[in-house]
């Protein structure tokens, strides 16, 4: 049975044969699994054995761990780590041995990376999801995202305001570890006060590396002298360009998405909310959409895919074209700019 992550909780009053946590991230696979396992531990389930199928891993270890008497308790469990998500033939046929032999005094938990449609599909994942409870352990993006972030700002108990939690959605989307980690900062730093942006960018100046955002607002702003050092600045620093470019394509795609919004006839005020903009960088962007057209917007976009795609396939990493992109953002340097292209 399907089940996912946030839903957990309730299906731990009877604990099935066995779980299935199969997915890409590490902190909805750890946060799983401690939740069963204290709830097995309430039900008496106290040995654990863990299991990897590693190089020359016997699958018959499996079977007779499932079959053996505990010596230290009446109740134990299997954790299973499956590194390529598939047991393979002797794997599948010890799963089914186990299912004809259901031990109420044993509970397994096999763990592998994001399961497939081919996995999910198979023969063997099957009959392990009909006895027990698959949970996917996929990042949640988005709005997925943004529910998860809000139930941890409620179990830490945290005061967060508006602009804040849409800059702790923009700094941590994608990873749920730092994510969490900061929530537990904030819950030592202020713990009963209103958490505000100023507060969230000194407190996380280092680890998000904020000066990347303090980039893009010079750039909106058009502020290309303070710009262009701070882009010296963080060549120097050795920031990573995978990071930088991250946050220049996120700004410009988001540009595209507002000025073609606007050209439909949606009103400002109504994509603020939409895309999650706090009131501190309104301001940023309405100057650079009444600043920009939109086909000086579009071939930003196409001139920043362009280093990604340079980035990515060929690791140029092209510190002159990105200083280009951000001269970009002044309309007047499209007359004088606009024609060059990239090297290959």
């Amino acid at each position: 049975m399907r089940v996912y992550p946030d839903q957990l909780k309730q299906h731990l009053k009877n604990l099935p044969d066995c779980f299935l946590l199969f997915g890409d991230d590490p902190w909805l696979i750890e946060n799983c699994k401690q939740q069963i396992l204290t709830a097995a531990k309430k039900q008496g389930f106290e040995e654990r054995v863990q299991l990897s199928q590693e190089t020359g891993f016997n699958w018959s270890d499996l079977t007779q761990e499932w079959q053996a008497m505990s010596l230290f308790a009446d109740r134990r469990i299997i954790e299973l780590t499956l590194p390529q998500g598939k047991p393979g033939t002797d794997g599948a046929a010890a799963f089914q041995t186990l299912l004809q032999h259901p031990n109420p005094d044993m509970l397994l938990i096999v763990q592998g990376p994001k399961a497939g449609i081919e996995q999910t599909n198979s023969k063997w994942f099957k009959s392990l999801d009909a006895k027990g409870i698959y949970l996917p352990c996929t990042t949640p993006e988005g709005k997925q995202f943004e529910r998860w972030l809000d139930s941890r700002i409620a179990h830490y108990s945290l005061i967060v305001n508006h602009d804040a939690k849409a800059m702790l959605f923009t700094l941590f989307e994608g990873n749920l570890l730092a994510a969490e980690q900061a929530m537990q900062m904030l819950q030592l730093l202020s713990p009963k006060q209103q958490i505000t942006p100023e507060q969230l960018s000194e407190y996380f100046e280092d680890q998000s590396r904020f000066s990347v955002f303090q980039l893009c607002d010079a750039i909106l702003a058009n502020h290309q002298k303070h710009a262009q050092h701070m882009l010296a600045q963080l060549q120097a620093e050795g920031t990573a360009m995978p990071i930088l470019m991250w946050a220049l394509f996120k700004e410009i795609n988001l540009l595209l998405t507002l000025k073609l919004a606007l050209h439909q006839g949606e009103q400002i005020n109504q994509l603020w909310g939409k895309h999650r903009i706090w009131d501190k960088r309104k301001p940023l962007y309405q100057a650079a959409l009444t600043r920009l057209d939109l086909d000086q917007i579009e071939h930003m976009l196409a001139f920043a895919s362009q280093l990604e795609l340079n980035l990515k396939q060929k690791g140029i990493e092209d510190w002159v074209g990105i200083s280009h992109f951000c001269i970009l953002f002044d309309p007047r340097a499209h007359n004088r700019l606009a024609h060059i292209e990239l090297a290959d």
